[in-house]
């Protein structure tokens, strides 16, 4: 098993500013959405207190985004997770969260796995370049979170027994290269 790296401690100062303990600078909401999404896990705490501040500056950077029209969370998604706060019991709703994510990046590591062992374009020039795009597109449609995965089609993390997806990626990986013998 390997060990995750420590997070990135911020600190908050009285001022509400934050600062950059390994950087030794200060930070905004949006660099700390940037080292997220470059795949950081972050923990800000008052200075003052100690106080773990992370989750309310990691919702806060949530409805920044959802305010700008970056909506990420369906309103049923919304109206759920009110819905769990305001419940007088223990919700479920946190840890079906933390198990879909983990599902999912777990997922996609297999097929980015499966991938590059079964595939014979990873060997083709250029293909790097068309993976990193496939990235890029996949990190933006994810809200930037951080994923191996390649851009492959797949039924998602619920597929039993993967052969769903490895069919899926025969299928893209057949169109892509009958386009670049077309292009040639």
């Amino acid at each position: 098993m390997t060990d995750k790296p420590a997070p990135l401690l911020i600190k908050r100062y009285a001022s509400r500013r934050l600062y950059n303990t390994e950087t030794s600078d200060y930070v905004t909401l949006e660099d700390i959405s940037g080292f997220i999404r470059d795949g950081r896990e972050v923990q800000i705490v008052d200075l003052k207190t100690g106080d773990d501040l992370t989750r309310q500056y990691l919702l806060q950077i949530i409805a920044e985004h959802e305010s700008r029209g970056e909506s990420v969370l369906p309103v049923d998604v919304l109206n759920d997770l009110v819905r769990s706060y305001m419940g007088g019991g223990v919700s479920v709703v946190p840890q079906f969260l933390q198990a879909s994510f983990e599902m999912l990046r777990d997922g996609q590591s297999k097929v980015v796995e499966n991938m590059s062992a079964i595939n014979p374009m990873t060997k083709m020039p250029g293909f790097e370049a068309m993976q990193a795009q496939q990235k890029a597109f996949m990190k933006a449609m994810t809200g930037g979170m951080p994923t191996p995965w390649t851009g492959a089609a797949t039924s998602g993390p619920e597929a039993s027994d993967g052969s769903e997806d490895l069919e899926a990626i025969k299928k893209q990986l057949a169109e892509l290269q009958e386009k670049l013998s077309k292009m040639s």
